[in-house]
């Protein structure tokens, strides 16, 4: 590990921002990261990290100088070997990041999804129906947030009924990895072997039901777009990041509701904007917080150089705060224009399944703004810590329909 920056004038800042107090409370890390400069050095970890809106929206979208196939994670897949193989459309840069997403980018549009819509809104329904039968009082995280993604996207891959419950350890595990090798990753490894080894087991061809998204993919194998190596592990992607971020995201949105109740009711008045609120909770709270490049030649940030073969870490989360980007940035407001947040990446490698996930969350919201009035904290939210992830492990409310 290098342990001063390469150019002695950069900002060098000593907090850990995988420790367990800035998990719990990234917040005042990231704006002494934001006031430290474009780039600021850490050097707990030997690397560059980003927390400006502006300097990170730039690395995003330069593939060429910042690579993601050197891992986007602290370990360096070049070098280390890690539980898994590297994804082939997050940790690949073209060309062989650009079959995967051109497979994918049809499979997953807004118009190809637009079939899901009349289902989805009434599983959202039928889900909604069972949490008021159980009782005013709920866990927003368990009953809903997890339930309805475990309920709709695993069927839309193609996934049998058994087993979908460990798509949540492992996508916890898989982004935890992306971090240090801490106590979050070692409370992982002893379950991960059987859980990875299930989730592989589901992208085989004759796993997936006809019709599906992961059918989809091996068609595409069969027609040449992409090999029949590549096919689940394709699959494998879409499993991995494609339930958790959302489980996370419909979370953060439930939460802003449930503390901005002008909000809700401007909601409830106004379903249309279910999309909106959910970028902006995701602006707001960042599922994603983090992600890392690699440099692949000196490349100057701001009046830093940073050398050639070197990681630069990027707080999205942070970028999606910055008030030379954002009026009021702590604020969740549904008369804000939230395009332009990092929360979903940029570029090249900007999240495949977004539309995925707001068609999840849009189905959500406008089955709970036609059935309830309010949603009421009843205890503190408790968070759930990930490399990562912003995430809540429990949130505690009261649905009054």
């Amino acid at each position: 590990m290098t342990l001063a920056p390469a150019d002695r004038s950069c900002p060098t800042l000593d907090t850990d921002p995988f420790s367990s107090e800035v998990l719990e409370n990234p917040l005042p890390f990231q704006q002494a990261l934001r006031e430290a400069g474009p780039v600021t050095w850490l050097s707990r970890y030997g690397v560059y990290a980003l927390g400006r809106h502006a300097e990170v929206h730039a690395v995003l979208t330069d593939w060429q100088h910042f690579q993601s196939g050197a891992g986007v994670g602290l370990s360096n897949f070049r070098v280390e070997k890690p539980w898994r193989p590297p994804s082939l459309l997050l940790e690949a840069d073209p060309p062989h990041h650009d079959a995967p997403r051109h497979v994918l980018e049809p499979i997953l549009s807004p118009r190809a999804l637009r079939q899901l819509r009349p289902a989805w809104a009434e599983n959202a329904e039928h889900l909604l129906e069972e949490v008021l039968a159980s009782g005013a009082e709920v866990d927003l995280v368990a009953s809903i947030a997890q339930a309805y993604p475990l309920r709709v996207f695993p069927d839309a891959v193609g996934l049998g009924r058994e087993g979908r419950e460990n798509l949540l350890p492992y996508g916890d595990h898989a982004f935890n990895a992306f971090g240090p090798a801490n106590e979050l990753v070692a409370k992982g490894l002893p379950g991960i072997g059987a859980v990875a080894g299930w989730v592989n087991d589901q992208c085989a061809r004759d796993r997936l039901s006809p019709g599906g998204f992961g059918a989809q993919i091996w068609a595409a194998a069969d027609r040449g777009d992409i090999t029949h190596e590549q096919a689940p592990l394709i699959v494998r992607s879409l499993l991995t990041a494609g339930v958790d971020t959302t489980v996370h995201g419909l979370a953060a949105v439930l939460y802003a509701f449930a503390t901005h109740p002008q909000q809700w009711q401007r909601l409830r008045a106004e379903p249309g904007l279910a999309r909106i609120a959910f970028d902006e909770a995701v602006r707001l709270e960042s599922p994603v917080q983090t992600f890392f490049r690699t440099t692949t030649a000196d490349v100057r940030i701001g009046e830093t150089v940073v050398p050639a073969g070197q990681k630069v870490l990027m707080f999205l989360g942070s970028a999606n705060r910055d008030p030379r980007r954002w009026a009021a940035p702590d604020v969740f407001d549904l008369a804000r224009d939230p395009s332009g947040h990092v929360g979903f990446g940029m570029g090249i490698h900007q999240c495949v399944g977004q539309h995925v996930a707001r068609l999840e969350v849009e189905a959500v919201l406008t089955a709970l703004a036609h059935r309830v009035r309010r949603i009421e904290l009843t205890a503190a939210p408790v968070r759930h810590h990930n490399n990562t992830l912003r995430a809540f492990a429990s949130i505690p409310a009261r649905l009054v329909a």
